[in-house]
């Protein structure tokens, strides 16, 4: 699976969206569970890659001690520059880097994590290779991946009436990226391409996303991610008149009132 530029930006207005609306609905649960299995292995240095608005970086800096170095990245500069906005209660080190060629020495962290960014690697096994290289013997690659865009209720209806809406060419960032990346032994594979010789361990883990109208989860998902780069893309219906339509999806699958969905992720965890 490629992945394309449009893909892999998050700028403009994303930022501010993606933090006030995807944050709280889909990536708070995943990241205070990141930040307990973080704090659980006592690292003394970590490297965060796709940090993104800072939602885990948030976590970690809440319950590991001051004394722990955490170094937080991500590709696009507009989402760490709303992360630093946000801020943390403890220091951290927030950089612009891009996860295929990491500017930082060789054997340096104790664990790297990373929570929905590996999905985003046009590279996976070059990434991995990378996040290997920082890593000290014994140290910790610890990610999550979104499970098939089915396992995710959601995002399944603003696939669905995003195809409606579009026949002939829908926008398939959803299902080609996020939930483009589950497959156990693909992800196996390619840590092994990346030089990792232990076994990962996988966990899925299911959690709810809320929200309180159905119009939230339609406009975090046309409008605070990349979907917004493929809609913007496409003659006919506008992005205004595509959310409305994903808001009315979303009101006759949840109700009208406050919704709930099913989310659901891997964790991977493996030893350098």
């Amino acid at each position: 699976m490629s992945v394309s530029g449009s893909e892999t930006l998050f700028a403009g207005s994303i930022p501010e969206l993606y933090e006030t609306r995807m944050v709280p609905m889909i990536f708070q649960p995943y990241a205070e569970d990141l930040a307990r299995r973080v704090a659980d292995l006592s690292p003394a240095r970590v490297l965060e890659i796709a940090a993104g608005t800072g939602v885990v970086t948030r976590a970690m800096a809440a319950v590991l001690p001051e004394s722990v170095e955490l170094v937080a990245t991500d590709l696009n500069q507009p989402m760490l520059d709303r992360a630093i906005s946000v801020g943390t209660r403890r220091p951290v080190r927030w950089q612009q880097a891009d996860a295929m060629q990491l500017p930082f020495g060789d054997a340096g962290f104790d664990l790297v994590v990373c929570q929905f960014g590996a999905m985003f690697f046009p590279d996976k096994a070059h990434a991995f290779s990378e996040f290997r290289r920082v890593l000290r013997p014994g140290g910790t690659l610890l990610f999550n991946v979104w499970d098939r865009v089915e396992e995710n209720e959601f995002a399944e209806v603003i696939v669905k009436t995003l195809a409606g809406l579009y026949p002939a060419d829908p926008p398939r960032f959803l299902e080609r990226v996020p939930h483009g990346y589950f497959r156990e032994d693909v992800i196996a594979r390619d840590l092994a391409g990346g030089g990792f010789d232990a076994a990962p361990r996988f966990e899925t883990l299911a959690a709810r996303s809320r929200a309180a109208s159905p119009d939230i989860p339609a406009m975090a998902y046309c409008q605070g991610t990349p979907v917004r780069n493929e809609i913007e893309a496409r003659s006919g219906i506008d992005l205004a008149g595509v959310t409305d339509a994903c808001t009315e999806a979303m009101a006759a699958r949840f109700g009208p009132g406050p919704v709930e969905g099913k989310i659901q992720a891997h964790i991977v965890t493996v030893r350098r």
